[in-house]
C-alpha cells in the first residue's frame, strides 16, 4: 500500500521455498511485465491482422468483482476493470480499482458524474489512458469481458453495467458513439469434454459451439489451455450484446488469441487474459484495506452488519507513476 499508493514504486514479493531456474524465470516474467516490458507478442498483433480489432481502434476491457470470504459480511467488495492500451496491441493492460458495498456483484463505480464536467468513474480513467497511449485516438469499438456473473444476472449486466459504460462514453464526448460487444465468461459450471476412446484431455484450442450450447443465446465453450492434471474444464463464453458484428469464427479466434497474451505464463491460460488481470488487480488492491478492517470492524460488529448500513471505505488512489503500469501482474 505504501509503495503503490504513496511512493509510486512497483513491488515484487519473492518468497521461494526452493530456488531453481523455473522459479527465477517466472519471477522475471512478472518483473518485466510490471516495469512495462513485454514478454511475448502475438504475430497477429505485430502484423496487425486480428479480425475486426486491428482495423479500427479497439479497447478491450476485463471486469471482475472480488468479495470477502463468506463469513465476513462487512468487508467491502473490490471491483476491478482492466483495459488494453497502445492499440493495435492486445498484450498491454492497465487497471482501475474501486471499493463498493459488501457482496454487491454489479459494479456501481463505472460512471460517477461530479457536476457538469467531472466524472470520477472507472471507465473515464481507462478511456483517457487509451486515448493518450494510442496517439490521440478514441476507441471506435469496445469489447467487454465480464467474469463472475451467473445466468440470472445477465439482464442486470446489460441494463446496469453496459448502460453505465455507454453513459460514461457519452459524458466524455456527446458526438462519439463507439460500438459495444459484451461477453460473459463462466468457469464454475459442470460441462466437461472428453476424447472418445482416449485417456487424454481434449487438445488445447478446442471449441464447442453447437449441440450442448444454449438453444437461443449466442454462446460457446472453449478449452484454450493444455490440461496437465485432471480433466480440463472449458470456459463458457456468452455473447450478450454484439454491435460490432463478429462472425462466430472471428470471435472465437479473438478469444483464443487473448488466452495467449497473459504475461505471467508462457502458455495459454483457461480464460482470456483481461479477466485474469482484473482478478489479480482486485486481489492485490483488496490487501490495502485488509489491515484497516481487522482493527476496526472485528471488535465492534462481530461480523453481523446489515448491508448498506456502514459507509464503504474508499480505496487510496494509486500513485501517478504506477497507475498505468501492470503493477498487478
Amino acid at each position: 500500500r505504501k509503495c503503490l499508493a504513496e511512493f509510486g514504486i512497483i513491488t515484487q514479493c519473492v518468497a521461494p521455498t526452493r530456488v531453481n531456474d523455473q522459479y527465477i524465470t517466472n519471477v522475471l516474467l512478472k518483473i518485466n511485465a510490471k516495469l512495462g516490458g513485454l514478454n511475448s507478442l502475438l504475430q497477429i498483433e505485430t502484423s496487425p491482422s486480428i479480425p475486426l480489432v486491428s482495423k479500427v481502434p479497439t479497447i478491450i476491457l476485463g471486469m471482475d468483482v472480488s468479495h470477502g470470504s463468506p463469513g465476513q459480511s462487512d468487508i467491502p467488495s473490490i471491483a476491478a476493470v482492466v483495459s488494453s492500451r497502445e492499440w493495435p496491441l492486445v498484450s498491454k493492460y492497465r487497471a482501475s480499482v474501486r471499493s463498493q458495498s459488501p457482496k454487491l456483484e454489479m459494479i456501481d463505480g463505472l460512471f460517477k458524474p461530479q457536476g457538469a464536467q467531472e466524472d470520477d468513474g472507472l471507465i473515464r480513467e481507462l478511456l483517457v489512458d487509451f486515448y493518450t497511449s494510442t496517439g490521440k485516438r478514441k476507441p471506435d469499438q469496445v469489447i467487454i469481458f465480464r467474469d463472475g456473473v451467473s445466468e440470472s444476472q445477465f439482464t442486470q449486466v446489460l441494463n446496469i453495467e453496459l448502460d453505465q459504460i455507454i453513459e460514461a462514453c457519452k459524458f466524455l464526448d456527446e458526438n462519439w458513439s463507439p460500438k459495444f460487444t459484451l461477453i460473459v465468461a463462466q468457469k464454475n459450471h459442470h460441462t466437461k469434454f472428453f476424447v472418445p476412446g482416449s485417456q487424454n484431455n481434449v487438445p488445447p484450442g478446442t471449441v464447442v459451439d453447437n449441440a450442448v450450447c444454449h438453444p437461443r443465446n449466442n454462446d460457446f465453450y472453449m478449452c484454450a489451455h493444455a490440461g496437465m492434471i485432471g480433466t480440463t474444464r472449458p470456459t463458457h463464453y456468452h455473447i450478450l450484446h454484439d454491435e460490432i458484428g463478429f462472425s462466430a469464427d472471428d470471435l472465437q479466434e479473438l478469444v483464443h488469441s487473448l488466452s495467449y497474451v497473459y504475461q505471467r505464463s508462457t502458455t495459454a491460460i483457461s480464460v482470456v487474459a483481461p479477466i485474469c488481470y482484473a482478478h489479480l488487480a482486485a486481489a492485490q488492491v483488496s490487501q490495502f484495506i485488509k489491515f484497516d478492517e481487522m482493527s476496526e470492524t472485528s471488535s465492534s460488529h462481530g461480523g453481523h452488519t446489515s448491508a448498506g448500513s456502514a459507509p464503504v471505505p474508499e480505496l487510496p488512489r494509486l500513485h501517478n507513476k504506477v497507475r498505468s503500469s501492470m503493477f498487478f501482474c
